[in-house]
């Protein structure tokens, strides 16, 4: 593939998506607007927890723990000092009056800031956490991080003074939009897509396929699944916080099993491994979440969702294991070539001649 084609097809699709998303945003739908940034955000879910899982081959649930810790972490950065005071009155003087709220023209530069130091701290906290979960494999890591997402959720309720317990914190400032969430996302899938090939990716799929062939030619397990999990992690807290400034109001039962199976359904019909797999599974299973959804609400049979979606996903397991595209990525090159005009050939002459 030539330089050209590879830097054509992924201008050509940022070109599109921008165009579309102006469509959207002009359109004044609310509804599928609000589609399409939970679309984003699952995205940048998805794609984080494929760095993590499917490149390494060490299943992580507990992902969502992360999650839940950059949406409080970016929600009390940036809430109002009115409601600071009401709702989190126990907080400690050095945080109480923390306010960043600043703007530069149309461009949220505290909330930006709020939602990289979220990043940053729930990074730093996964490299604790990964030096000791990262050397663990097969079930044994999977219980692991499935237990931390618990003692997560357990955290979260009891640390009234900063949390607001079970009780709902609301009046989170909206600053999510189509822009910021599609940027988020479109900055996840490059950073994700260049590790996949480099020196570290390439070590990430070799340990994954057999550690110990990998380790006998002096490629380190612990280093490059250290590394997944710590990037992954920053990203997932990026999704909490697009998260929490989209819905404005949540509490830590939204952060547990349905949203890690959710993420986890569309990440396996995806593909592991794959980037462009995470993006098309994170579309197919909202769509149909979505139509179900509409069938539920027509048939008033509540709850019919969840479990026909759940048979898709069995059905998708059972056909294809590997998912959709399996370790494989769409060539964004290779379909910009597939719709350029053929020349029309002349009377005689082999189709292409002219």
């Amino acid at each position: 593939m030539t330089p050209r084609r590879l830097v054509t097809g992924p201008l050509a699709g940022i070109l599109i998506l921008i165009v579309g998303l102006a469509a959207l945003d002009a359109s004044g739908l609310a509804f599928w607007q609000g589609l399409v940034i939970n679309l984003a955000i699952y995205i940048v879910l998805v794609v984080s927890l494929n760095l993590a899982s499917g490149f390494t081959g060490v299943f992580s649930l507990g992902h969502i723990g992360f999650m839940a810790l950059g949406a409080y972490i970016s929600a009390i950065l940036t809430l109002p000092l009115r409601e600071k005071g009401e709702y989190l009155a126990d907080l400690p003087t050095w945080l109480a009056g923390v306010h960043l709220d600043q703007m530069v023209g149309p461009i949220p530069i505290g909330w930006l800031a709020a939602t990289l130091m979220a990043g940053c701290l729930v990074a730093l906290l996964a490299l604790g956490v990964g030096a000791v979960l990262m050397r663990l494999s097969g079930h044994f890591v999977a219980v692991a991080t499935l237990g931390f997402l618990v003692m997560v959720r357990v955290i979260l309720f009891n640390a009234d003074g900063f949390t607001r317990g079970s009780r709902t914190f609301t009046n989170v400032t909206p600053y999510t939009n189509l822009w910021w969430a599609w940027a988020c996302a479109v900055l996840t899938v490059y950073v994700v897509w260049r590790l996949k090939r480099s020196p570290y990716g390439r070590a990430m799929f070799a340990q994954r396929r057999d550690r110990w062939a990998a380790q006998s030619i002096g490629i380190s397990v612990l280093r490059p699944r250290l590394l997944a999990f710590v990037i992954s992690a920053f990203f997932t807290a990026i999704a909490g916080s697009l998260y929490a400034h989209f819905i404005t109001s949540f509490s830590p039962t939204v952060f547990y099993f349905d949203l890690t199976f959710r993420v986890i359904t569309m990440l396996v019909i995806g593909g592991l491994g794959s980037v462009s797999g995470s993006v098309i599974g994170a579309g197919v299973v909202l769509a149909v979440a979505e139509g179900l959804r509409r069938v539920e609400d027509a048939t008033l049979l509540y709850g019919l969702s969840g479990i026909l979606l759940a048979a898709f996903f069995i059905v998708v397991i059972i056909r294809r294991p590997g998912g959709i595209m399996g370790q494989r990525e769409i060539s964004f090159g290779n379909l910009v070539a597939r719709f350029r005009r053929v020349p029309v050939s002349g009377p005689g002459e082999p189709p292409g001649a002219a």
